[in-house]
Parts: C-alpha cells; sequence; structure tokens
C-alpha cells in the first residue's frame, strides 16, 4: 500500500515535507557565487566551484564504504588537470541516519544548497520521496537505491549507478531453476525495497514454472525474538530453500538465529542477495565465528571485472588516512564512478556552453503571508540539458563499463555467485543478464554470440550447509507431525487394483502395491495415511476426486486414477505405471465346424483359378516333355491321364514322372515353389476358421458405435461418459452406466434388444481382467481409440510427483512392477483380437503374383519351345522310301505355306531324337552327293 500511496500521490508528499521543514530553511541564503538577476543565480561561464550532494547512512556498511569512494574520486577530479580545468567539485555530506524521516530532512536541507547533481539515498524509501524533489528541481539523482520500482517513466531525474535488484531476482531464480527446485521461502524486511525486490523474484520465478511458497516478512528494525519467531515458523513448512533479502546492517544475526534453531545443517539452503558479500567485503578478514554460521550459504555479489584500474584504486583507498573501515564492498567503486561520471558530464556540459544557473519556482513562492518560505529551494536550469549529457556518458571504470541502457540501467548487470565454506568463500560462477549462469567470466562472453540455453549453464560445485556437496532436494514433509494425506477411491468393482482392506493399512490392491514400492524406492521416509474416498455403494467421480486434491482437502490420490486433460490442468501426475485407452468389447460364441469347412479357406474364384493353374501348368510340362520324355508319349488316353495326374500330384510333392528338358525343369521348378506356399497359406487358414470363436455382433469398432443408435454401455465413475459425448458426439441417452462386472456380463448378454447394450467402452486394464473372469467369452473389437495412462495424482508443483516418476521408472526397469502386475492381474490372456470368418478366407488378390510369375514362366517356355520346334520344322525332310544311289538331287527346303497342319502335328509328336537323326542324316546325303557330283564331272 506504501508502494502505490507514494507512486499516486507522490507530489502530495512532497508537499507535506516541504510544509514542515521548509519553515527551518533560513531566509537568507549564504555563500551564493555568481551574480544575481531578478529571480535567478547565474554563475560565470566558468564557474570556481560546483556543488554536489552526497546523502547515505555514513555509520552502515554501504555508508562506510561509499564516504570513501567519494573523497577518494573528488580528490581525483580535483587533482586531473584534464577535466573541469578551473572548476573545482565540492561535496556538501549529509548523513540520512538510517531513518526515512530524517532522511527526509536532510536531502530537503541538501538541496538549499543549489547543487548541480546529488548521489544518494542508498535507501529505496528515501529514494522515492527525494525523486520527486529531484524532478521538480531539475537536479539529477545519481542513487544507489535498487528498488525495481524506482522506473525512469516515473522518476525521470532518477539515475541508478548500481545494478537493479530486478537482475538479481532473475539471477535467483535461474540459480533455483538450475538446481530444479520448485518452491522458495523468501525471508525479507518489509520495506519498499524488500518487498518490491520479492515481487519481482516471484514473477521471475513463475516463468521457471516455480514458486514462492511463503513470504516471510518483519518490519525494519524488528526485534530479534519477533525474528526467531519468524524462523520457527518457516522451519515448520515444506520447503527447505530460503532466499535471504534484508539490510546489511542486521543480515548477520538472522544467520545466527537460524544457526541456533538448528536451519544451518544439512537439507537447508540459503541464498542471500547482495547484502552478504557486501558485509564480508566491508570486513579486513572475516572472523572465524562469523564464517561458522555461514557455512554452505550461497550469495549474489556485484560483478566488477579484475582490472588493473580497480586494484590500483583499492591500493589508493586502504593508503588513505582515516578510513571508517577495514575492508570495500562493490559500494566503493559505484560511490568512485558516479563521481566520475558527475565530472566527466559537467566537463562535457560547459564545453558545449552550458551554463550553471539556479532560478525561483513560480509554485514555490510564498503565498498569502505563508511562515513557510519555499524560496530556499531553487531550480537547476540546465538541469534537463544536464540529465541527458550524463545519459550519454561513457566510460570505464573501476566498476567497469560505465554506459546506461535505454531504459536508464547500467549496461551488461552480471553478478558473482558466490559460496561460503570452510575457511573462506570461493567463486562458483557468474550471472549475467547476456548469457545466464556460467563459469566464464561475463567480459569474456560478451565477445561471443550469447547462449542462454539450459545445456549452457553451468557452476562449480557448492559446499552446502552439513558440509556435503550433494544437492538438497529442497523440500521435506511440513515437521507438523501430520503424515501425508492420500485418498483412496473406494471402489465397488475390480477391487483387484484397489479397494478396501479389513487389515492395515486399510487399503488393498494392484495400484497400493505399485505405490508402495515406489515410495520404498526414495531417499527419505514418507509418512502416509490412507483415506478411502466413496461411500462404497457405488464408484466414486475421479474427476471430483482430483478436484480435491486441487482444493487440498488431499495431498495425493494413489489409485487407477487415469491421466486426462482437464485433471493435469489442476493436478501434478507422476509417471504412468500402468498403459490404458479405452477400447469396444462384444460378446462371443463358438461355430460349430460345417462338413465342408475345409473348403473355407479359399474362395471360389481362388479355388477355381487354382484349380486352372494346376491343369494349365501340367499341359505346359507335357509339352515341353512330350518330345523328350517316354513316360509323356503313348496313346492319347494316356497322355491325357498323365498330364492330369502330373497336375494334382505336384500338391503334395508326389509326383513320380521325371522332367528331362531344361524348360520343363524350369517351370516344374517353379510352380513347387507356388503350390508349397498355397499349401502352407491353406493349411494356417483351415486352421484359423475350425478352431476360432466367433463374433455374434457386427461391431468393429469404434466407427461402427458412432455410426449406430444401439445403446452403449460404460463404467460409473469412468471418464468414458465425458469423452463420448464431448468428443466423439455420441447423444448422451445412448449411454448406460453399468455397475459392476456382473452387470456387465448381463447387459452383454441381453443385448440391445433385451434392455441390454451392444458393446461395452471401458480402459484396457479393466477389460483385460473382465474377460479373463468371464472365461474369454467377450472380446475387443478394433483398436485402442485413446492412449494414456494411469498415475498417482498430486497437489501442483508437488516436488513429490518428481520423486515417485523416477522411482515408478526404475520399478519398471528392475522389472518390479511386472512381478506386481502378474501377483494381481495374470490369469487368463483373452487379449487376441477376433476376425470375422469371411476375413479368414483367403482370396485371389492374395496370390495373383504368385500365379504371374509362374503363369509368364510357362509362357517364355512355350515360346522357347515352339521357336525350337519350327526351326527343326523349316530345315527336315521326310525320309524317302526307295532312294536311288546314282540320281540324289538336293531336297528343296520344306513350303511352309504347302504343309498342312496334320504334317505340323506329326512333326511336333516325332521324338526329338529321332529328328534330330533324320537331320543328321539328311545332312550326310546331301554332302555324299555334292561329292560324287564334283567327281563326275569332266576335268
Amino acid at each position: 500500500m506504501e508502494v502505490h500511496l507514494l507512486t499516486r500521490h507522490g507530489s502530495m508528499v512532497m508537499v507535506l515535507f516541504l510544509l514542515v521543514f521548509c519553515s527551518w530553511i533560513p531566509i537568507e541564503v549564504m555563500g551564493r557565487t555568481g551574480a544575481t538577476i531578478g529571480n535567478a543565480t547565474v554563475s560565470s561561464l566558468s564557474p570556481r566551484v560546483l556543488k554536489i550532494g552526497v546523502l547515505f547512512t555514513l555509520n552502515s556498511v554501504i555508508g562506510r564504504s561509499a564516504k570513501a569512494g567519494v573523497l577518494a574520486a573528488i580528490d581525483d577530479v580535483n587533482a586531473n588537470k584534464s577535466i573541469l580545468r578551473s572548476t573545482k567539485l565540492e561535496i556538501m555530506l549529509h548523513d540520512t541516519n538510517c531513518s526515512g524521516f530524517l532522511g527526509t530532512v536532510e536531502a530537503l536541507q541538501l538541496m538549499e544548497n543549489e547543487v548541480v547533481a546529488a548521489i544518494g539515498p542508498q535507501s529505496s524509501g528515501i529514494a522515492h520521496v527525494i525523486s520527486h524533489v529531484a524532478n521538480e528541481l531539475h537536479v539529477p539523482l545519481l542513487s544507489f537505491a535498487t528498488d525495481p520500482a524506482l522506473v525512469s517513466l516515473q522518476y525521470p531525474y532518477f539515475i541508478r549507478t548500481t545494478p537493479d535488484d530486478y537482475f538479481q531476482m532473475y539471477a535467483i531464480a535461474d540459480l533455483v531453476d538450475h538446481y530444479r527446485w520448485r518452491e522458495v521461502i523468501a525471508i525479507f524486511v518489509d520495506d519498499d525495497n524488500g518487498r518490491n525486490g520479492i515481487s519481482v523474484l516471484g514473477d521471475a520465478l513463475a516463468k521457471k514454472r516455480a514458486k514462492i511458497s511463503y513470504k516471510a516478512a518483519f518490519p525494519p528494525g524488528a526485534p530479534m525474538s519477533n525474528i526467531s519467531d519468524l524462523l520457527n515458523q518457516v522451519n515448520l513448512m515444506e520447503s527447505r530453500v530460503y532466499v535471504l533479502h534484508v539490510n546489511p546492517d542486521s543480515g548477520l544475526s538472522i544467520f545466527a538465529l537460524a544457526k541456533k534453531i538448528g536451519m544451518m545443517t544439512s537439507g537447508y539452503v540459503w541464498i542471500a542477495t547482495d547484502w552478504l558479500p557486501s558485509v564480508l567485503d566491508s570486513m579486513e578478514q572475516v572472523n572465524t565465528d562469523t564464517l561458522n554460521i555461514l557455512q554452505g550459504v550461497v550469495a549474489l555479489r556485484h560483478h566488477t571485472p579484475d582490472t588493473d584500474l580497480k586494484k590500483s584504486f583499492i591500493s589508493n583507498l586502504k593508503s588513505r588516512k582515516n578510513n571508517e573501515t577495514a575492508g570495500f564492498n562493490s559500494y566503493a567503486f559505484y560511490a568512485y564512478d558516479s563521481v566520475w561520471l558527475a565530472a566527466r558530464a559537467l566537463d562535457t556540459f560547459l564545453n558545449e556552453g552550458g551554463n550553471i544557473s539556479f532560478s525561483s519556482d513560480p509554485k514555490l513562492q510564498d503565498t498569502n503571508s505563508s511562515m513557510l518560505h519555499f524560496s530556499a529551494l531553487r531550480v537547476f536550469d540546465g538541469g534537463d540539458k544536464f540529465l541527458q549529457t550524463i545519459l550519454e556518458t561513457n566510460f570505464t571504470g573501476v566498476s567497469g563499463p560505465v554506459q546506461f541502457g535505454m531504459d536508464k540501467n547500467l549496461i551488461h548487470p552480471a553478478y558473482d555467485i558466490m559460496n561460503i565454506g570452510g575457511f573462506g568463500t570461493r567463486r562458483i560462477g557468474y550471472w549475467s543478464n547476456y548469457s545466464g549462469l556460467s563459469v566464464t567470466a561475463p567480459e569474456i562472453l560478451y565477445l561471443k554470440p550469447p547462449n542462454a540455453s539450459a545445456s549452457n549453464q553451468h557452476l562449480y560445485s557448492v559446499i552446502w550447509p552439513g558440509e556435503t556437496t550433494v544437492t538438497p532436494r529442497g523440500w521435506v514433509f511440513p515437521n507438523n507431525g501430520k503424515p501425508l494425506r492420500i485418498a483412496v477411491p473406494n471402489r465397488v468393482s475390480y477391487l483387484e487394483f484397489v479397494g478396501k482392506d479389513k487389515n492395515p493399512p486399510g487399503v488393498k490392491g494392484y495400484c497400493i502395491d505399485v505405490f508402495e514400492a515406489a515410495i520404498k524406492l526414495l531417499p527419505y521416509p514418507v509418512p502416509t495415511e490412507y483415506i478411502l474416498y466413496g461411500h462404497g455403494d457405488r464408484n466414486p467421480s475421479y474427476d471430483d476426486l482430483a478436484y480435491q486434491v486441487a482444493q487440498n482437502n488431499f495431498d495425493a490420490v494413489v489409485g487407477d486414477i487415469t491421466i486426462v486433460t482437464n485433471r493435469t490442468r489442476i493436478v501434478d501426475f507422476t509417471q504412468p505405471y500402468m498403459e490404458s485407452g479405452l477400447v469396444v468389447v462384444v460378446p462371443v460364441k463358438e461355430i460349430k465346424s460345417s462338413p465342408w469347412s475345409f473348403l473355407k479357406p479359399f474362395t471360389t474364384k481362388m479355388w477355381l483359378v487354382t484349380g486352372a493353374f494346376f491343369l494349365f501348368v501340367g499341359a505346359v510340362v507335357w509339352i515341353l516333355e512330350h518330345r523328350h520324355n517316354e513316360e509323356f508319349r503313348g496313346p492319347p488316353r494316356k497322355q491325357i491321364i498323365t498330364v492330369c495326374w502330373f497336375s494334382f500330384s505336384t500338391m503334395f510333392f508326389s509326383h513320380r514322372e521325371n522332367t528331362v528338358s531344361a524348360l520343363g525343369r524350369l517351370v516344374l521348378l517353379i510352380w513347387l515353389w507356388v503350390v508349397l506356399i498355397i499349401n502352407s497359406s491353406y493349411t494356417a487358414s483351415l486352421t484359423s476358421i475350425l478352431t476360432v470363436q466367433q463374433l455374434s455382433s457386427q461391431i468393429e469398432g469404434i466407427d461402427s458405435l458412432i455410426s449406430g443408435t444401439q445403446p452403449i454401455g460404460i463404467q460409473e465413475g469412468s471418464f468414458a461418459k465425458k469423452y463420448l459425448t464431448d468428443e466423439l458426439n455420441i447423444a448422451p441417452s445412448r449411454i448406460v452406466t453399468l455397475k459392476n462386472m456382473e452387470a456387465y456380463v448381463d447387459a452383454l448378454e441381453r443385448g440391445p434388444r433385451n434392455g441390454g447394450v451392444v458393446a461395452i467402452v471401458d480402459e484396457l486394464p479393466y477389460i483385460q481382467l473382465f474377460m479373463s473372469n468371464t472365461n474369454c467369452k467377450f472380446r475387443t473389437v478394433g483398436q485402442e481409440f485413446t492412449k494414456s495412462g494411469w498415475g498417482f495424482a498430486f497437489q501442483r508443483d508437488s516436488p513429490l510427483a518428481v520423486d515417485l516418476s523416477t522411482a515408478i521408472l526404475q520399478l519398471s526397469e528392475n522389472g518390479e512392477l511386472q512381478k506386481i502386475h502378474d501377483k494381481w492381474l495374470l490369469k487368463r490372456d483373452c487379449t487376441a483380437q477376433l476376425n470375422v470368418e469371411d476375413s479368414n478366407k483367403l482370396s485371389l488378390s492374395s496370390f495373383w503374383g504368385l500365379f504371374l510369375i509362374c503363369g509368364v514362366a510357362c509362357f517364355l517356355s512355350l515360346v522357347v519351345f515352339f521357336v525350337r520346334v519350327f526351326c527343326q520344322y523349316t530345315r527336315f525332310s521326310p525320309e524317302p522310301e526307295q532312294v536311288d544311289v546314282e540320281i540324289q538331287p538336293r531336297p528343296p527346303r520344306r513350303n511352309l505355306k504347302s504343309t498342312s497342319f496334320k504334317d505340323l502335328m506329326e512333326f511336333v509328336d516325332t521324338k526329338e531324337k529321332e529328328i534330330k537323326e533324320r537331320l543328321r542324316n539328311s545332312k550326310r546325303r546331301r554332302s555324299q552327293s555334292l561329292d560324287e557330283q564334283s567327281s563326275s564331272s569332266p576335268s
């Protein structure tokens, strides 16, 4: 509420403070330099002295280091002749005394001195108020306040010269995500800086799917007894990851209380913001007692590059006299660079012709004879231009690059991640908004392309509280004596999965055994209390069970609860321990064997084509073998019988005729291969037909149910009803709720005509058990039309869900999950899918490729055969009955046109051996005749 008041009514707050304190401001303002013209005070072009205000709590961890940095910077600037040559800087140092009230008074008195810029304050509460004054007087405010709510749009003259806590909170969120923690407890001071910083942390964690489970706030200056009570309270909670965002001056006492309570032991995680390194760096040497209470703490420190300039500055600080601190933290660097930022900007401002002048604000003039003298507060006329000059200034200081982005924040915010252990602190990595977590310095990563992917996030090992390097899991069961409240569905059917038991723990079943086995694998004890949900007269609604967990009435649900979309929106599930999906189950009956069952394996067309090919192949083999093989010769009647016998005897590989021709053997080899495949297929199909049970329903799957109008049965309490009506648009009037297994059997046996159902839609595990218990009288048809599983449900973001998922995977890998399944559910396997009788018949479409191969082989063999026959026939001449030895003319070649078909058939019927013998004799006679003619011719 305070933040909103400061934001919406900032002007009113400013005026209130002016009314109260301006009466303290003297009317006569002494010590001004320059000429006064009217209401304006104008300095010369090169003023001899320029005043810069400094506003800190000097006696504080931040103030002591910042004061040393400011004083060193003033000396260095005034000694440097290359900047502000004839002008000296003078600081107006005011102490806020760690009080918002006094700090505001000091700030108003500071503005009376006509300062051109103000450095500070460190307090975000004071910065909110003074920013309104800076806006009105046009004085740039170079502040160390890290409150993310101090944005440039509302406060244009507010310039943050340290990293914004916005980035620090995102660094913590990345750290939490890196170690896979999902909940943290934030302990913080209830002021502007604390509230707004933790608010940003909550947003950053939400982006990592984590959250702040509890915000433990305490007021500034709270007594140690109140903080002790607060720590005891959070110690009873589940989360063991604490983010401590407090003031540097009181933070160590909180760790001392935590150690006293026992919260700095193994299992705890403490993440401190930049306040803790600021405290430790301010000590010349951290004493042993302090280190003992901080063992295992992880903290974030402003990253400043290790440069020669930084080392020289630290050496210079330590050599200065009258230092109020033995060590120097990062605020000394930022204070030093803030003074140099103002000096460089002033030098540029004056070189570009800027004038240092102040004028009265008409809105602050005395009215109605008021006793308050507002005229003491004067407006810096060149403030607008000077502000832009500051924002455009770019140089490298002891803290690193000093340059502002579009949001008026320093570019490249980065943090060192420190771990306190042993005898000191060590750096385990870095964080930057450029590449996230890394073990490489940010200034090196800036030279490479940004890569903030999860695989690129690395840190060195951490020594956690309890001197262990094992990463704490970050949570425990609440230390309030209460076990985990586990809801168990009080089922009335399928009690093998989960049900009530008379013996402890009061529940039993497959799901309970899986859960108990998984719990035993966890590296920590889990106290449990099983609570039956439901009245026991009907199955409870599983959607209601999930809702009860989401409402924190139960911590978890253990049972046969299906992982579906609407439930995952409100609870977290473990890894599925049982695969599931909706299936359709229908009744079956035995079909008695027919005397003609042996004809059923093939369709009619298949039988006809097969028989025709037997005869065709027999004829082809006879043609190819007839001229070569005596077994394929003889009277026509004998040859016909031989062809038929040979054809069908190949079915049983019992043919006794040998093939001698190469073409005949080729055709027979291919045909025997075809016959082998047909025989095997026929045997398998006939076996299936004679042994299989046939469906008595025409339902073939979920599509048949969607297109039909008959009633469908579902299990009471199942999500199947919602799925069928919402997803598949099946009319609710068709849905029949069935209570138990006996109701399943009765509804399926009666059928839709007698008040039953045509089919039942349920999850596969139930159906497998149902079919097993009914001796496979019912079977599933079609495929599973949903894919899901059963898991254990927990409240959102419960870390136990993640650990149990790992345990379930271990059960699956070591075989224990299967053993539990066999113990409760393995009875009889009825999962084989059934086919309708017609689907067992083998049609021609399954074998046309074989017949094609065989037919092509026969055709090619016949072509080759007849080509050879015609070639022989053209060269063949019949053997003459009487041969005249003296006169033997050369027989002419046979004219095919003058040849009768009878002659051709006679030639084909002649044995191959005789034809070849006649051709050889004919050739020999022609040779002898030619020799005789040549010898009888005159010489």
